[in-house]
C-alpha cells in the first residue's frame, strides 16, 4: 500500500476514533519524529501524550465555562505582598484540591475589596484543573433561584442542582441580612452538601455576626457548626485594593475612611 493511501488511512482513523486533534496534528508529528527518529515506542507515547494534553485543555475549558466564574483571576495573579495577612501556605495547599477530595469547607473573612473573591475564584480555577466539578454563585443569585425554585414547586431539583458540584462557591454571603424564608433555605443547601461536598465561601461578616445576617441565632449556630465541622479559614485584613489605588492617584485624602478589619481565627 502507497504511503498516501497508509496516510489517508490513518487520518480516517483517527476521526473514527474521535481522535480530532490527532488528526489535524498528524502531519506536524509525523515531520517531527522524521527529524528526531525516535523508537517505535517513543513515537506512540507523543502521540498518546499529545491527544491527552488535548483533551485535558478541553476539559479544563468546559469545566471553567460551566463554573460560571465571573471573572477571569487566577491564583498566579493574587498579590501576597500587598495582602500580607493572607496564610500564602494555607493558600497553595487548598488549591491542591485535597479538601475538595475529603468534603470540607473554606471560608474566606474580610472587609470589602481585600480579594476574598479573587482566591474564591483562583481556588476554583485550580479544583477545575485538578478535575473536580465547580459551581460559582453570588449568595444573592443563589438565594434567588432557590426562592423561585421553592414558588414554582422545584425546589428540590434546584437544591440538586446546587448540591451536585464536588465545590459549590457562594460569594458575597452577608452583605444584605437574609429574609426568614432565604435562610431556612441556605440552612437546607448547607445541611444537604454537609460531609458530601465542599462548600467555599466569601464574607465581610465576622461569624458572631451572623445571627443578624440569617436573622435567627439558633439558626446561624445550625449553619456554622455544619460550615465549621471540617473547614479552613482565611482572614484578610487591611485596606481595599480599590481606596489603596485611589489614594495613590492622590484620588482620597489622608482623612478617608479606612476600610475597617474583620476578625476570625484563620487556619483550621
Amino acid at each position: 500500500m502507497s504511503h498516501e493511501l497508509v496516510h489517508a488511512r490513518v487520518r480516517e482513523h483517527l476521526e473514527r476514533l474521535r481522535l480530532g486533534h490527532l488528526a489535524e496534528r498528524l502531519d506536524a508529528l509525523l515531520a517531527e519524529a522524521a527529524r528526531g527518529e525516535p523508537t517505535y515506542l517513543d513515537f506512540l507515547d507523543a502521540l498518546l501524550s499529545e491527544e491527552m494534553g488535548a483533551k485535558q485543555r478541553k476539559r479544563v475549558s468546559m469545566g471553567i465555562t460551566i463554573a460560571h466564574f465571573p471573572a477571569v483571576k487566577t491564583l498566579e495573579d493574587f498579590d501576597f505582598k500587598a495582602q500580607p495577612s493572607v496564610d500564602a501556605k494555607l493558600v497553595r495547599e487548598l488549591a491542591t484540591g485535597r479538601f475538595i477530595a475529603q468534603a470540607q469547607n473554606v471560608l474566606l473573612f474580610g472587609p470589602p475589596g481585600v480579594g476574598k473573591t479573587h482566591l474564591a475564584i483562583g481556588l476554583g480555577r485550580a479544583a477545575v484543573e485538578s478535575g473536580h466539578s465547580v459551581l460559582f454563585t453570588s449568595a444573592t443569585a443563589l438565594l434567588a433561584a432557590l426562592a423561585k425554585a421553592e414558588s414554582e414547586g422545584v425546589l428540590k431539583d434546584k437544591l440538586n442542582y446546587f448540591a451536585k458540584p464536588k465545590l459549590l462557591v457562594v460569594d458575597e454571603l452577608g452583605y444584605l441580612p437574609f429574609e426568614k424564608r432565604s435562610a431556612h433555605l441556605f440552612f437546607q443547601l448547607v445541611a444537604r452538601r454537609y460531609e458530601k461536598g465542599s462548600l467555599l465561601l466569601t464574607t465581610n461578616q465576622l461569624v458572631g455576626q451572623w445571627g443578624g445576617v440569617f436573622g435567627d441565632d439558633v439558626l446561624a449556630a445550625a449553619i456554622l457548626d455544619r460550615l465549621l465541622h471540617h473547614s479552613h479559614t482565611l482572614l484578610i485584613q487591611g485596606d481595599s485594593y480599590r481606596l489603596r489605588q485611589k489614594r495613590k492617584a492622590g484620588l482620597l485624602g489622608r482623612g478617608s475612611p479606612q476600610t475597617p478589619d474583620a476578625g476570625a481565627e484563620p487556619g483550621r
